[in-house]
């Protein structure tokens, strides 16, 4: 191991142009802080009282189907709406615009107990396909500009229902963390005529220190720059802006890889584990993007065990990201684990 990974250190992410602050040496101090309740009750195949479930009736009186593959519908409290007025505030240092866009909801399974570890992979392909159409359909509106895939699992992360389910949110304007990679990955593509996450994925290749999966198409990783104790990203070996582009053997892939990957964070701590994840790739807005190369990430919060999370507080709000434990660390705790999953054996 490199000796700077036993000091305090800055790491450089290459995607946003930000530090972040290593401090291996805090792993040993004691913890007196906070710990959350484990995630351990047992969901029922069908819940009546689930508005997400099958042939249950929403909030909004709307009846579900008696679905049988992913299922994706429009979010009945939608942060964005399409109809958005284009009013506008720039008044001296009081700035805004309206904003529209539409918001989904995208259920993954009719299985209200099951969750992405523990589905069969042919029936995450189905999830993919499913992202794939959303993001083509929604991309295609003419006021739709970005469109941001994610999942939020665990009452931890804020996720109001336990049936397993991610949300699309489309919008007219370019988010900042996308403006901010799309700049750096624009930048590397200007002098290097290269996709930067291909090159950088070729160096971790060959270090082989932070690599928790990979197979033909795709690998899943600890970036060098992770802020989150055990954040991953799956990226693509070929350079593909988009998840649009993948083939059929290539959804299988990705299925595989994003199995195989919670997989590994259940049985870390035997715990359904939680994470924020989510899908970056290239703008909608009817520009070429050349230098967009696609990647989901994974922010798990838990730091130490199923009841003590990372808090992001203090220096990390007002300065910079922290983290104690090294991704090199977290990666070598993540990779050595069984590819069952615990609940199995």
């Amino acid at each position: 191991m490199n000796t700077i990974n036993k000091v305090p250190h800055r790491r450089y992410n290459i995607l946003t142009g930000e530090w972040i602050l290593v401090s291996p040496h805090r792993t040993k101090r004691p913890w007196q802080g906070k710990t959350e309740k484990s995630a351990t009750e047992i969901q029922p195949e069908y819940d009546t009282n689930c508005y997400l479930c099958p042939g249950n009736i929403r909030n909004s009186g709307v009846k579900n189907p008696d679905y049988k593959v992913p299922y994706s519908f429009i979010n009945d409290f939608p942060a964005l709406l399409p109809d958005g007025n284009k009013g506008l505030v720039n008044n001296g240092l009081l700035i805004a615009e309206a904003e529209s866009g539409i918001c989904k909801v995208v259920c993954f399974s009719p299985n209200h107990s099951l969750t992405l570890p523990v589905m069969e992979v042919e029936d995450i392909v189905k999830v993919v396909q499913i992202w794939k159409k959303e993001f083509a359909e929604l991309g295609g509106s003419q006021d739709i500009n970005y469109v941001q895939i994610f999942e939020n699992k665990g009452e931890i992360m804020g996720c109001s229902n336990p049936h397993p389910h991610g949300q699309i949110w489309s919008q007219r304007s370019i988010p900042t963390e996308i403006q901010k990679k799309s700049k750096h990955l624009k930048d590397y593509w200007k002098e290097h005529k290269r996709s930067l996450l291909e090159d950088y994925l070729e160096q971790e290749l060959v270090l082989d220190e932070r690599i928790l999966e990979k197979n033909d198409h795709f690998v899943a990783l600890i970036p060098y720059w992770a802020v989150w104790p055990y954040e991953a990203m799956i990226l693509p070996r070929k350079h593909y802006a988009h998840i649009g582009l993948l083939n059929k053997e290539e959804e299988l892939a990705f299925a595989e890889i994003i199995k195989k990957l919670t997989i590994k964070y259940d049985n870390l701590f035997e715990t359904s584990f939680p994470y924020s994840s989510g899908i970056h790739q290239q703008p909608t807005d009817g520009t070429e993007y050349p230098e967009w190369h696609f990647h989901m990430s994974f922010y798990p919060p838990l730091l130490r065990s199923a009841t003590i999370k990372k808090f992001m507080v203090g220096y990390e709000m007002f300065a910079d990201p922290q983290r104690d434990i090294t991704a090199e660390q977290a990666a070598e705790n993540l990779k050595n684990l069984p590819e069952i999953h615990y609940s199995n054996r």
